[in-house]
């Protein structure tokens, strides 16, 4: 039996989004990107099954449409962006619904899973086959030091400890 040839797929980052979203004052839901990161995965042939798959994404890249917050974000309140400039994950296994794997915020390593959704594969205009995900997760931000909080007047926690994550990505095989 012929041994299937390992193949390299990169992120489109024109076609691909990392979003995070949380709820303020326990009322609304507000949310942000990171603009800046990158994916690899390697797998057996076309089948993205155990794909050994490496994420990296730049902290000082998020954006939530308010400059004075995106500046906390990166404080020590937070992510800590001058200390800890990557946000990483490794995957551990994927099972063609389910990929688990380490996810690495500040100095925190935590397993997480995620739930994917397989968009499947496609030649674009240019020759070039690509591949898309959607990964959906919900991650506790205090288990990887995030601690920062606030009460309202009112009782209210300012940022709920659940940040729900939401992946769009887009894959380039590799020549």
């Amino acid at each position: 039996m012929m041994e299937s040839k390992k193949i390299i797929w990169k992120v489109d980052a024109a076609h691909s989004e990392f979003t995070f979203k949380v709820k303020h004052m326990m009322i609304s839901t507000m949310g942000g990107e990171f603009g800046k990161f990158d994916v690899t995965a390697e797998t057996k042939g076309n089948d993205f099954t155990d794909a050994d798959i490496q994420v990296e994404v730049e902290v000082d890249s998020i954006v939530t449409k308010n400059s004075d917050r995106d500046a906390h974000l990166k404080s020590d309140d937070f992510f800590n962006a001058e200390k800890h400039p990557l946000i990483t994950f490794k995957s551990k296994s994927f099972d063609g619904e389910t990929l688990v794997g380490d996810l690495t915020i500040r100095d925190v390593t935590l397993e997480v899973s995620l739930d994917v959704e397989f968009n499947g594969i496609a030649v674009d205009p240019y020759g070039q086959t690509k591949a898309g995900f959607e990964l959906t997760g919900a991650i506790n931000r205090k288990e990887f030091g995030l601690k920062w909080n606030a009460v309202t007047e009112a009782g209210n926690v300012v940022v709920s400890d659940k940040v729900k994550l939401e992946v769009n990505v887009q894959l380039v095989k590799q020549a």
